[in-house]
């Protein structure tokens, strides 16, 4: 069932909303980097939240004309405009008073969802629009999409990926470096608001699919883990859309496969999948990375301080020193150095001597910083720049170059 579901063999309304949530989360994954980078992630929580008060006008709005209140179009016209609102209301409260940004996104935050939560609890007393339903706003539902509804989120999904896609350079040039933006002559207020518009077109897109508590999810968990597998922004633009992607689809149909899982809060939940797997797998920014750099580095210090020991003639205590000497041939099972052993720990020493000179002289404050107990000395120095430092010390203690 799964296998059909992820193959779009479950007809023709399920391949819709497949198709059409991993369209969002391309487009979610992609605008959202832009908004992690900038380290504005909470506002797109308070676009989110605000778009709820609008759900519920429009709803009365489209009843009192005598139209269909569920009608989607008329519902994200209404939350787009009340999301609009609620940005205009961060930006006034962060520019005209002393508020702090996330002070006043989490004074429009409960303001606007307290809002919409009355809203919505007026139009379950009414008796007419076809009012039942619009709960599921909050957290996504997708049973009772139509082909139109699927249709219009995958338009709407599209048309904000053409935009980012056309303005990636000069939006990531706003992301880094707002100042030489502003040098280099681009309107950097407006492709602010630009960014903000775009992040509040993917919100309302995605209110029927992912709902407006959990969208948020879908614009930050796949650039957060896609930062973990590349230090380019290119990169993570096209890693954060390719998670988002993948995680709407596969979240889409895993609720496909069972109608008491709710499509929103899976894709959410494969996002975060996803972003676990980031988190320890990750070849350069992984835990599981780390750990093996750290372990790496601690063998390298004990290798070193045993050598160091071995040229001073001082007996060796610890366990994991004297094992990595003996399994690299350095010194025998009684502790005695090999010839080999020998030869490395003098070198040792003569590298000891070649960063103190090092670190001596005037001018190599740059080279000695790049000093930890472990690296060589010949990834720093050229082979000229070492040769004058041993001169300049004529062998340290003895020790033979």
């Amino acid at each position: 069932m799964l296998w059909e579901a992820l193959t779009l063999q479950l007809g023709y309304n399920a391949t819709l909303v497949t198709v059409g949530a991993a369209l969002l989360g391309f487009a979610a994954g992609v605008t959202g980097t832009f908004l992690f980078l900038r380290k504005r992630a909470l506002v797109s929580d308070a676009i989110s939240h605000a778009t709820l008060p609008g759900v519920g006008l429009a709803f009365l709005a489209m009843v009192a004309l005598g139209g269909d209140g569920r009608n989607l179009a008329g519902l994200l016209i209404g939350s787009a405009l009340s999301a609009w609102v609620g940005l205009l209301a961060v930006s006034f409260l962060t520019r005209r008073t002393r508020l702090a940004e996330d002070a006043a996104i989490g004074a429009v935050l409960s303001v606007f969802f307290g809002f919409g939560i009355v809203l919505l609890t007026v139009i379950q007393s009414l008796g007419a629009g076809r009012q039942a339903g619009l709960e599921d706003f909050l957290l996504g539902s997708t049973a009772g999409m139509l082909r139109a509804d699927a249709l219009l989120i995958a338009g709407g999904g599209a048309l904000v990926l053409a935009v980012v896609l056309a303005l990636r350079r000069p939006l990531t040039l706003v992301t880094f470096d707002p100042d030489y933006a502003v040098a280099r002559g681009l309107p950097v207020a407006r492709l602010d608001l630009l960014m903000m518009g775009l992040v509040m077109a993917v919100t309302v897109i995605g209110l029927k699919v992912v709902g407006l508590i959990l969208i948020v999810a879908l614009l930050i968990i796949p650039p957060v883990a896609a930062r973990f597998w590349s230090d380019r922004s290119d990169h993570v633009v096209l890693l954060s859309g390719a998670i988002g992607a993948v995680s709407a689809w596969v979240g889409a149909a895993l609720s496909a496969t069972a109608p008491n899982l709710p499509t929103g809060p899976m894709i959410v939940l494969t996002a975060f999948a996803i972003f676990a797997l980031s988190l320890l797998a990750a070849p350069g920014r992984g835990v599981l990375a780390a750990a093996l750099r750290q372990n790496r580095f601690r063998r390298r210090v004990h290798m070193r301080q045993g050598l160091l020991a071995l040229a001073h003639g001082q007996p060796i205590y610890e366990g994991l020193t004297l094992r990595l000497l003996q399994h690299a041939g350095l010194v025998r099972p009684d502790g005695v150095p090999t010839e080999a052993g020998q030869a490395r720990a003098a070198r040792a020493l003569r590298d000891e001597a070649r960063w103190a000179e090092l670190r001596a002289g005037p001018g190599n404050e740059a080279a000695a910083a790049l000093h930890d107990g472990v690296r060589d000395i010949e990834t720093v120095l050229t082979q000229d720049q070492i040769a004058e430092i041993d001169r300049r010390i004529g062998g340290p203690r003895g020790v033979p170059g």
